[in-house]
This record gives structure tokens, C-alpha cells and sequence, in this order.
């Protein structure tokens, strides 16, 4: 079943996605070389809790894993998506780091994700990061899901034929979040974490927006 908010949900969806925003903003100032991955965790973790939120991500479960360590994901280079943290990961200049995070306050839940050049950057890595931006600003736009569970219907796949699927309605909240890897579209899966078959770069944003009678509102912008 499809949810459509009210007034009042979407008040709490943009304060849990308020929190993602500021997360995702924060954090940049401390992606350096050197830093580990567990730290940034640690860090966003003392934020959400600060700012009245739960870490969604942490504890959550799926059949045949251990529930989720950290309270974002920290996926390096060509880790897609799911990176878990630890104080053995630590950035290096010239890596790229796709930083996912989960808030859940007041019932409702926000999620959204941003790439960040580590250091120094390369032509390689611009397009991809600007071709990855392209296809979320391409989604919204298309746009003309996520509430009280984290992933709760509508189910949008990255992938389809145009004017298949449900009809978007004002009210909804859809999160959108593409994935774009410089080479091979197969991946390997080591538990939670997914990574680009062929060891290429791999970049991932998310924006969680909601569907008005006008242009979509971007919950968590940054």
C-alpha cells in the first residue's frame, strides 16, 4: 500500500530529513586523508542522537546477516553501497567515499547519501560524480519510498521502461538514490556490502523528496 502523508507527517519528515541534510553537510569537514571510517560513524552517531534522532541503520536487519553495526554506511572507492565502518578503514588521498545515513525521529524516517572526494580528485572522478548527480537531478525531475518504515512502498527500481509502474500523487515521499560505476555493472556481495566486480570506482547520491502538485520538494538538501 502506497502512504500518503498528511500535514502533520510531512512536518515530521522534514525534520528527520533536516537532520540527514545536516549530517551530510557536517560531515565533509571531516573527510581527509587519515581519518577512519568507524570515526565518521562515531561523529554521526553523536550528531543524529544530539539533534533528538535515531541512527535507522544501526541494528537493522535482513534473513541471513548479523543486524547492521554503524549508523551510516562508509562505502570507499569501488564499494557501491552498504560500506560498514571500522577503525582498519582509513581514507587515503585520491579515494572518493559514498556516505549513506538513516534518521528515524517522531516515527519517521529520513535517508539520503552524498559522495565525497577524499583529497585530491581526477578528471575520472569528476565525471563520475557529476554523471551520478545528473541522474538524481534527472529523478527528481521525473518526479513531478520512505515514512514510517525505511523502506516502505512505493519500490522504485534505478531501472524500467517509462510510464510503467504506480502513478506518482502528492503526498508521497520517495527516496531516490542512483548508483553509477566507471566499469562493469556486475558486482560481488561480501555480507552487507556490495562491490563493483572489476574493482572500478563506484559513486552514490540520495536525495529523499516529496511529491506536491508543482515541482517536488528535496527534503534533504544539503
Amino acid at each position: 500500500m502506497i502512504s500518503i502523508k498528511n500535514r502533520d507527517e510531512i512536518l515530521k519528515m522534514r525534520e528527520s530529513n533536516r537532520i540527514v541534510a545536516l549530517l551530510l553537510h557536517e560531515v565533509r569537514e571531516l573527510i581527509k586523508p587519515g581519518i577512519s571510517t568507524k570515526e565518521l560513524d562515531e561523529f554521526a552517531e553523536d550528531l543524529i542522537r544530539k539533534e533528538g534522532g535515531i541512527p535507522a541503520f544501526k541494528g537493522y536487519q535482513i534473513p541471513g546477516l548479523k543486524p547492521f553495526p554503524g549508523a551510516i554506511c562508509a562505502s570507499i572507492n569501488d564499494c557501491i553501497v552498504h560500506g560498514i565502518p571500522s577503525p582498519e578503514k582509513k581514507l587515503r588521498d585520491g579515494d572518493i567515499i559514498g556516505i549513506d545515513v538513516g534518521v528515524l525521529k517522531n516515527g519517521f524516517y529520513g535517508d539520503g547519501a552524498f559522495t565525497y572526494i577524499v583529497g585530491s580528485s581526477t578528471e575520472k572522478i569528476d565525471r563520475l560524480l557529476q554523471v551520478t548527480k545528473e541522474a538524481l537531478n534527472r529523478g527528481i525531475a521525473a518526479a513531478h519510498g520512505i515514512g514510517t518504515q525505511l523502506h516502505e512502498d512505493p519500490i522504485v527500481p534505478n531501472f524500467g521502461r517509462k510510464g510503467k509502474g504506480p502513478r506518482l500523487r502528492e503526498g508521497m515521499t520517495i527516496a531516490i538514490e542512483p548508483m553509477v560505476n566507471i566499469g562493469t555493472n556486475r558486482v560481488t556481495e561480501k555480507g552487507w556490502e556490495f562491490f563493483v566486480a572489476d574493482g572500478s570506482l563506484s559513486a552514490h547520491f540520495e536525495h529523499t523528496i516529496l511529491i506536491t502538485d508543482n515541482e517536488p520538494e528535496i527534503l534533504t538538501r544539503i
